[in-house]
């Protein structure tokens, strides 16, 4: 998790990156036990998993970037540039390309469109088969994956803008900016767009329903207010990215809730708990799974918001946004561990090392096993038998 500002203050940004860092030195220098890393312990495995394969997809890791799957094919990016296309069933590389010198998102993908967004604030688009198609820029830098569906490419810029651009030509349709707070986490945040409807959750603690052709918002939710006296102890931005199912929109915020809207009642809140998270959620239809900021994780009923269980034998682990696999839920750590978790009761049932570095990027669940983008510049397929 890091912090970022807007222009407010000069005076601000330093003392707020000071506290930051501090307050990051903290957690993990401290001898306190209650910041300190949990140990790897010994325990009977409940699972075998294996690594199917792993492609190098280019240098680094960061917030931002999350593969996206289409199909049988999955788009990955890196911060020194690079996009590429594997196929998931084999994990061979189809095409890789580099575009620009450094990206800071990707990717966002449907059936004939892939983007990503470079440093300099462009937004830089491809077909299927690796050919480039356009480029444009946004009003800022693009911190959150591109999103791609129904003819549109979206992007949310770091001066709160969302953009929609058309996606055959890079055309500028609309663009709406909110009011955004002073301090902003950079952390993992995704759009979706399902039925012709973009869902974004926004740094101010709420979340939208807005029409992706259009622009005309359609249904805006809070999901968490700000509190505290200080800009940092106002952050509540929405992490991760929205939860659909059935009825319900779910989102989940920093320093604030998880919340469960009903939208076919006009986005009635049917649920929520206070709950602080940095990396989102994952849902299996029945429940939704989520790590707080201390990285002790609980399984909430969907329909009521009954804590099922709880997990904290991987507190402080700086645990990566979930996925839900087969019967586990599984996350991965700054050490580069994967840790699968029973479904059911929350039990460890097995952890597997992917590769060294932290892995940032939430994990995406397939029919095939677990997509890990490491913290040295793979991306893995993870099966479990």
């Amino acid at each position: 998790m890091a912090v970022i500002l807007n222009k407010r203050s000069a005076k601000l940004a330093v003392v707020a990156l000071s506290l930051a860092a501090l307050s990051a030195c903290s957690m993990f220098s401290s001898k306190d036990p209650r910041f300190m890393p949990a140990p790897l312990v010994d325990y009977e495995a409940q699972v075998a998993a294996n690594v199917r394969w792993s492609a190098s997809i280019g240098k680094g890791a960061g917030f931002g970037f999350i593969p996206a799957r289409v199909g049988d094919v999955v788009y990955a990016a890196t911060p020194s540039g690079q996009l590429a296309q594997i196929r998931l069933s084999t994990g061979q590389t189809l095409w890789s390309t580099q575009v620009a010198k450094n990206l800071s998102a990707g990717v966002g993908a449907d059936a004939r469109v892939v983007a990503v967004a470079a440093s300099d604030g462009s937004v830089v688009t491809y077909d299927t088969a690796g050919n480039e198609l356009w480029r444009t820029k946004a009003s800022s830098e693009v911190n959150v994956p591109p999103v791609v569906g129904d003819g549109v490419v979206v992007v949310r810029s770091s001066d709160y803008r969302i953009q929609a651009f058309d996606a055959r030509n890079g055309e500028l349709l609309w663009s709406l900016q909110r009011p955004g707070p002073a301090l902003a986490l950079k952390t993992n945040i995704k759009m979706e767009i399902f039925d012709g409807m973009l869902i974004a959750g926004l740094p101010n603690g709420r979340m939208m329903i807005i029409e992706a052709h259009t622009g005309m918002v359609q249904w805006e939710g809070v999901v968490s207010q700000s509190r505290g006296a200080t800009d940092l102890e106002r952050i509540n931005d929405v992490v991760g990215g929205p939860v659909a199912a059935g009825p319900l929109l779910c989102g989940a915020s920093y320093q604030g809730r998880i919340v469960c809207f009903d939208v076919a009642q006009g986005g009635f809140p049917v649920w929520q708990h206070d709950y602080s998270t940095k990396t989102g959620m994952a849902t299996d239809g029945r429940m939704l799974f989520a790590a707080n900021q201390r990285d002790e994780i609980s399984a909430f009923g969907l329909g009521d918001g009954t804590v099922v269980w709880t997990q904290d034998g991987l507190r402080n682990r700086k645990l990566s946004g979930p996925a839900v696999a087969g019967d586990q839920v599984i996350f991965g750590d700054f050490q580069g561990y994967i840790h699968f978790v029973s479904r059911v009761d929350g039990r460890l049932q097995g952890r597997l090392h992917v590769g060294s570095g932290a892995i940032v990027s939430p994990l995406v669940g397939t029919e095939h096993g677990v997509l890990v983008q490491t913290g040295n510049g793979h991306l893995v397929l993870v099966g479990v038998n």
